[in-house]
């Protein structure tokens, strides 16, 4: 069972088609290039794919794959419920983030609190520092793999997480693993920006935080000071939020040179004050062969479900990538700055040993310890734009998503983003972390679990299901012959394998919160895979399920379709 002091750091993945004799490959047709003789044929399901394949054959041929130009949109004439601006594909002018702009959406993610901890919680195990930050690497080469796979259609068809997700789930089912993430980020955002004011009342001078306003007032459950430093980061962020996606992509494009030379500065401090890194080199493993296995599959898992979130709605960043080259370059970049920023937060927290004689594993104390005015400001200045790009690129972008699929006519992004915020404050981090800090950990790995079958049941429809093509058109639109319309806007078979992929987590989540006292070894060790076990075991339950239903459909092609 994962133990509680890793869960504690860790906070710190219809066969009715249409025959059409002048494709238009992907996109809308105009009404006056569909005959009138053969307008919409309805055929069987066998036949069907035999179509779609010679279709997208012919546009891949034709090399029509590209995004949509402003002449293709005139084109494009989607269901006013299912669309707005911020849920169209992306046309030509939108794809503005090269290879460097996404390494730099993962340079702003990386560095923060959460990432410093990681290899320092594994350590805290009995770890040695060389198998703290494999660990960490290894999981994050592991999410690499979904985290391509799953950018790829954003890409490839301009589309967002929520679009996507309506081609596995059906047009009205894909509220069910959009809000599953919303809620996930709504969660994060409200702890992450606690964290952030929290950095800014910590590094406040000594004569402020022991005046009368430090005082906690029981109804609001923390004291004045801190509650206006978490409203005052809370606001910072949502001024850039305001901006949209633009606005995300600058901050995160200026702010990583700035991290990155604020980070090395940290670690050129912890080497000369301690006379180099040697005694980080001397935290050897203190576990045997047969406890570091015990630990190593629960300490991936989690590790894996660090970015398990963010995974999952890749395709939100992805849809802007000039080209599927600088999306994958892009993104190779994680397990790389992973590596790099854990070394730095496992080699300065071992270095606090030797300069104070005592460890410090909180780098917002340790700013505050080194002390002097430039130092508060720079720490001040770095934490916080540390936390504002991983907060924002994190948890904002997919519950905004989620709330304008849910709602296109009234939602737009920076509407998405603003309700985002303030379900972050309505959460209260500050009651859940001073109540119940393990619960909350705990939860949010629990819950970040539930993302995997979600992940497989996507990835396998897309890419062994519809071979990666895909209808725009049918993917904004609610007519009972769309190809993803399935049953009522519902696709059955993804909600049962959703709902099977989910049950065997439940037990071990149950434990973890205190709920039952004690469960089969069995379902621990579920838990402790969580990610891994609900991806496969809900993904090759779709697979199977659908390779039965197309077995039924060849031997009678006159059964109605329905899920």
């Amino acid at each position: 069972m994962l133990s509680k002091s890793l869960m504690f750091n860790l906070h710190h993945v219809h066969p009715h088609h249409a025959i059409f004799t002048k494709p238009k490959c992907l996109y809308p047709l105009r009404k006056s290039s569909i005959p009138t003789t053969l307008t919409t044929t309805s055929i069987s399901p066998s036949t069907s794919t035999n179509v779609h394949t010679i279709f997208h054959k012919k546009c891949n041929n034709n090399n029509m794959l590209a995004p949509m130009s402003s002449s293709q949109f005139d084109e494009f004439h989607p269901d006013p419920s299912l669309t707005n601006d911020d849920l169209k594909p992306t046309t030509i002018d939108q794809r503005n983030f090269s290879g460097w702009e996404m390494a730099s959406l993962w340079i702003g993610l990386v560095v923060g609190v959460p990432s410093y901890y990681l290899a320092g919680s594994l350590v805290d195990l009995g770890m040695s520092w060389w198998q703290g930050i494999a660990i960490v690497v290894l999981a994050n080469l592991v999410t690499l793999v979904p985290l391509i796979l799953i950018g790829q259609p954003g890409t490839k068809f301009g589309i967002s997480f929520p679009v996507l997700a309506r081609s596995s789930f059906g047009i009205k089912g894909a509220h069910i693993p959009t809000l599953l993430r919303a809620l996930v980020g709504c969660g994060w955002y409200g702890i992450e920006t606690w964290i952030g004011g929290e950095a800014i009342f910590l590094l406040l001078p000594k004569v402020v935080k022991t005046s009368s306003l430090s005082q906690s007032i029981s109804w609001l459950g923390t004291s004045p000071l801190e509650f206006a430093c978490f409203i005052t980061f809370w606001i910072a962020q949502l001024a850039i939020v305001w901006k949209g996606i633009d606005g995300i992509r600058e901050l995160e494009k200026y702010s990583a040179p700035i991290l990155i030379s604020l980070t090395c500065c940290l670690l050129i401090w912890a080497y000369v004050k301690a006379g180099g890194f040697g005694h980080m080199l001397d935290l050897s493993s203190r576990i045997t062969n047969l406890e570091f296995w015990s630990l190593f599959f629960p300490s991936l898992t989690a590790n894996i479900g660090f970015w398990a979130t963010l995974a999952l709605n890749i395709p939100d960043f992805t849809r802007y990538a000039k080209s599927q080259h600088d999306q994958i370059i892009g993104q190779a970049g994680l397990p790389i700055f992973m590596g790099l920023f854990t070394f730095v937060g496992l080699a300065v927290t071992s270095s606090t040993k030797v300069i104070f004689g005592h460890v410090i594993s909180n780098p917002i104390t340790l700013l505050g310890e080194i002390g002097g005015l430039l130092t508060m400001v720079l720490a001040i200045f770095g934490i916080s734009l540390a936390t504002i790009t991983t907060n924002i690129a994190a948890n904002v972008v997919a519950p905004a998503n989620a709330l304008v699929n849910l709602s296109p006519s009234w939602f737009n992004f920076r509407r998405g983003a603003i309700l985002t915020a303030l379900l972050g404050i309505v959460c209260q981090p500050w009651r859940l972390l001073k109540s119940s800090e393990s619960f909350v950990y705990t939860w949010l790995v629990g819950y970040s679990a539930l993302l995997g079958p979600i992940m497989g049941i996507i990835l396998v429809d897309y890419y062994l299901i519809q071979r990666m093509n895909l209808s725009i058109q049918d993917l904004y639109t609610l007519s009972p012959n769309g190809v993803y319309y399935y049953s009522s806007g519902y696709n059955l078979r993804a909600i049962l394998a959703l709902v099977i992929g989910i049950l065997p987590v439940i037990p071990g989540f149950l434990q973890n919160v205190g709920i039952l006292d004690s469960i089969p070894k069995s379902f621990a060790i579920i838990y402790n895979n969580a990610w891994f076990f609900s991806l496969f075991l809900a993904g090759g339950l779709y697979w199977i399920i659908s390779f039965l239903k197309k077995k039924q459909e060849k031997i009678d092609p006159l059964l109605p379709s329905s899920s």
